[in-house]
């Protein structure tokens, strides 16, 4: 798929759900339970024991965005576009991680918390950085940073929940990462409760859009 076109796919589908699991078959469950509650997009982090293998599994899913997240090196990412991560994601910015993705026309997201580092992926080519962690802010800090840089698309993960998720839409993100506010309940098995709040999570964001 072309970078471009993964691009406008994500900014469609607001919300990515990030999968991590204690093994392969836990984190396949999970991933299928969000499928089932309408996520569109998912993030298989490198915390998940053979991850490369979640991937594969997912990698020709009619419909569903898969990305790797995680990535703290350029190995990782060759890894993970090889088997079949079409973004890439990390909680850090990497200079040769970029380069990579670059090189095979990848979208990268790094994970960035300063105007700094921010503007520093903007000239490595990513088009949305990371807000990570984004419990570390309030909503209004996507306004503040797009104050004087614009330009930039901001994904906020971690600490995105119901109640705040409308918010980080109106103050100017694209796109948001949320994993356990949705799939805590799978550690339990309870993957009927992670399709719950999957849906609970697409009709806030649609609420926003409408």
């Amino acid at each position: 798929m072309k970078k471009l076109d993964v691009y406008q796919l994500l900014l469609n589908s607001k919300l990515t759900v990030v999968v991590r699991g204690n093994s392969p078959e836990q984190a396949i469950e999970t991933a299928e339970a969000c499928i089932r509650g309408g996520i569109k997009s998912l993030e298989f982090t490198f915390t998940i024991p053979q991850a490369e293998k979640v991937i594969q599994h997912f990698s020709n899913h009619e419909g569903i965005i898969i990305g790797a997240g995680s990535v703290l090196d350029s190995e990782t990412a060759k890894l993970a576009i090889h088997s079949g991560a079409e973004y890439i994601v990390g909680p850090n910015f990497s200079k040769e991680t970029a380069r990579l993705c670059n090189r095979y026309q990848v979208p990268y997201i790094p994970g960035c918390m300063t105007v700094n580092e921010t503007i520093e992926a903007l000239e490595f080519g990513s088009s949305i950085v990371k807000l990570f962690p984004g419990q570390a802010f309030s909503p209004s800090h996507i306004k503040a940073v797009k104050g004087p840089v614009p330009q930039v698309e901001i994904m906020p993960t971690g600490g995105v929940n119901l109640d705040n998720i409308q918010d980080w839409f109106r103050n100017g993100a694209v796109h948001v990462g949320v994993g356990g506010e949705i799939t805590k309940p799978a550690q339990q098995g309870n993957f009927e409760t992670v399709t719950a709040n999957a849906k609970l999570f697409i009709e806030a964001v649609e609420e926003v859009f409408v």
